[in-house]
């Protein structure tokens, strides 16, 4: 199987760079559709902004996995082609903004010099590969899961399988039981296990499925209680298969797979990935695994706490490693955005420490990892210079959010104001809560939930609200979210919406409420489940009433004029066009690429994009009538009893040939075959097309 390799060893990226280039000359030519090539664009990581003739480019980092040399170059292509800023998302990704749409192949290629690749960051594809910044070094990981996550990103990434789905596509690798990266609200969601085999410890994973946020948050279902380790690719593309043919694909808010699994069950979606496996090119997918190797240092070493500062940090933005002697240390990036500048000053100072190890994390900040005891208090004075050393990384001072209003199509509030404002709000007033871990605030802009509000103990969702007759910013305020770990979770219940500009009193008044009602160390969520969902309504209501509303709250935060509601269409995922000449298009797209991977004896991927070609010429036949196209599967079923005069010759139906990749091997003369049956059939609908237009001329 073809990895993940830069540009200087993988012509497929080259081939692709140039690729990109023409087509987007193509689109500004007006020779191909926008909505086609948006579809094209989201699959390598190029995202339309709310502002107009500029793009946001989001750069995949897989499990969070950084050095100083990958960091530096990304810094280097945010001040060439972007606005010197990096932008930390809750998936581990880095974003920039407002960069030219002709600007992105050469940006792609200086990132790819790296190993570092924009390839799949959105659309209709399996997105990045979250993973633990704590693996392989917290406390109680049972191993590292940073090369599974590696070998699960490198497998997938420009695979056939997951470049055209219905919808997009989550996986997550948690470090330990703890489940810190939230298994229980993806697609795929992992946490490490061992179990003893025949004397010998194995590796494998907890799996669940079908998690997801959004409008409908949904908790996964357990797969497996234990997976081996080398089970879990064939797992994963066999579930990946079944999600692309029986995806929904026409309802873009029903097309995820938490709504596939609500349609047939869990264990329904499980026995049909077990099926596809078999058709796999393998049975076993064995992933190398190695752990870092570190040098002894004395794990006794004794601390100068003398210093109430160093004390503090000390204290709240620290972790000991399970190596003995060593710490990872957090780094609090407000909203997530640092600049360039910071950026690269911190590259400097890990250089004078010997550090390299640094991953982004889904909470939007830093960590560096492998940091010796002895150094932590020169550390911290290098990272004090520098103004990153700011308590609570993890810590309720540490506000989650999305972009919102800044740059998303789809906001609805300024989620990053409100944060900004909250932030003051509690470094003012509650000092002593910013580095508290007994409840959390996240926020998002719209519904889709990109802040993860659900999660939180405390969650604002923007909306709006109408006063005197003109639309108002609003924050839906969400109680009593937590993780609760090993796969089981609880979403924050929907409480009460207040004016935007009400959302800090709203939080002032919880803080207060919860100090002095709690019992104990009883964290947030308790409290709010041993008070119920009314008490806290009823708490709030007051500010729900805008008999008191001010001019100025009509502008939200960090804005200076009256808000205008102005919703884009979203670009989460990408769009076909239902255009017959658009959909041979692509079917013989995906046979010349079919061909390319026969060549290099790909054969499993090469059949898996004559597949993709088949269904597309289906399609493009059957937009001409009355049918729900809705998920490849109906497509196949529909072929045959509109269209099956065009195998008459063959010994076959569509249904037959289309499905024939589930009963036999895999193997060049299998794909030899089935590539030559797509060109028939495309060649008898390009002639049927053909006579049909003479017919109706």
């Amino acid at each position: 199987m073809q990895s993940f390799r830069t540009e200087l060893e993988n012509p497929v990226v080259e081939e692709e760079l140039l690729e990109l280039g023409q087509k987007i000359a193509k689109f500004k030519n007006g020779a191909i559709p926008e909505d086609r090539f948006k579809s094209l664009r989201l699959a390598r990581g190029i995202y339309g902004q709310r502002q107009p003739g500029v793009q946001m480019v989001r750069i995949k980092i897989p499990y969070g996995a950084l050095n100083r040399k990958k960091l530096a170059r990304i810094a280097a292509v945010s001040d060439r082609y972007s606005t010197g800023n990096l932008h930390i998302t809750t998936r581990q990704d880095i974003q920039i903004h407002f960069v030219k749409l002709e600007d992105t192949p050469e940006l792609w290629e200086e990132l790819a010099h790296d190993e570092i690749t924009i390839r799949e960051a959105c659309g209709n594809t399996v997105r990045n590969v979250t993973g633990s910044h704590l693996a392989g070094v917290h406390v109680n990981a049972p191993f590292d899961i940073s090369p599974y996550a590696k070998a699960v990103f490198e497998y997938l990434v420009r695979n056939p399988i997951c470049q055209d789905m219905g919808r997009k596509f989550k996986i997550s690798f948690s470090a330990a039981e703890d489940d810190d990266y939230y298994s229980y609200i993806h697609d795929i969601g992992l946490i490490p296990k061992v179990h003893e085999v025949h004397g010998k410890t194995a590796h494998g994973f907890k799996v669940l499925i079908g998690g997801g946020l959004g409008a409908q948050p949904n908790l996964a279902d357990i797969a497996y209680e234990f997976l081996p380790a080398d089970q879990l690719i064939p797992f994963a593309e066999g579930l990946i298969r079944v999600f692309d043919r029986y995806g929904e694909r026409d309802r873009r808010n029903k097309a995820r797979m938490k709504y596939l699994i609500k349609d047939v069950g869990a264990e329904e979606l499980i026995r049909r990935a077990e099926e596809e496996r078999q058709v796999l090119p393998f049975t076993s997918y064995p992933i190398e695994y190695s752990e870092k190797e570190t040098d002894a240092v004395d794990g006794k070493y004794v601390f100068d706490l003398s210093d109430p500062g160093f004390r503090e940090w000390f204290a709240s933005n620290t972790t000991r490693q399970k190596q003995s002697g060593y710490y990872t240390v957090g780094l609090r990036i407000h909203n997530g955005d640092i600049s360039t500048d910071k950026t690269r000053a911190l590259i400097e100072v890990m250089a004078s420490f010997g550090l390299d190890d640094i991953r982004t994390t889904i909470h939007q900040n830093f960590v560096i990892r492998y940091v010796k005891a002895s150094q932590l208090a020169a550390l911290y004075k290098a990272l004090k210079s520098l103004a990153l050393t700011q308590t609570g990384p993890q810590g309720l001072g540490n506000i989650v959010t999305c972009p919102g209003t800044d740059t998303c199509n789809l906001g609805i509030a300024s989620s990053m104001g409100l944060a900004t404002r909250l932030t003051e709000l509690l470094e003012a007033e509650y000092p002593e809560l910013v580095a508290s871990k007994d409840l959390d605030i996240k926020i998002s802009g719209c519904m889709n939930a990109c802040g993860q509000h659900s999660l939180a103990a405390i969650g604002f969702q923007g909306m709006t609200i109408r006063v005197n007759k003109k639309v108002a910013p609003a924050s839906q305020i969400l109680l009593g979210g937590r993780n609760f770990g090993n796969g089981e979770g609880r979403f924050a219940d929907k409480v009460i919406k207040v004016p935007s500009k009400k959302s800090d009193q709203a939080l002032r008044i919880l803080l207060d409420d919860y100090s002095a009602g709690k019992l104990g160390k009883e964290d947030f969520t308790t409290y709010y489940l041993r008070k119920e969902k009314d008490y806290f309504y009823q708490l709030l209501k007051p500010l729900a009433d805008t008999t008191d509303f001010e001019d100025e709250w009509f502008q939200d935060w960090g804005r200076e004029k009256d808000y205008v509601k102005a919703i884009g269409v979203g670009e989460c995922a990408g769009v076909v066009i239902d255009l017959t000449l658009v959909l041979i298009d692509e079917a013989d797209e995906r046979l010349v690429r079919a061909q390319n991977e026969y060549d290099q004896g790909e054969y499993a991927r090469g059949i898996y994009h004559t597949y993709t070609a088949l269904i597309h010429l289906a399609k493009s036949m059957l937009i001409h009538t009355d049918e729900k196209l809705n998920t490849q599967h109906r497509i196949i079923e529909l072929f045959d009893l509109h269209f099956g005069s065009l195998l008459d010759q063959k010994d076959y139906s569509y249904k037959e040939l289309v499905l024939s990749m589930r009963q036999y091997e895999p193997n060049e003369e299998f794909a030899s075959w089935y590539m030559a049956e797509a060109q028939d059939l495309k060649n008898e609908i390009i002639q049927y097309q053909k006579n049909s237009h003479y017919e109706n001329a």
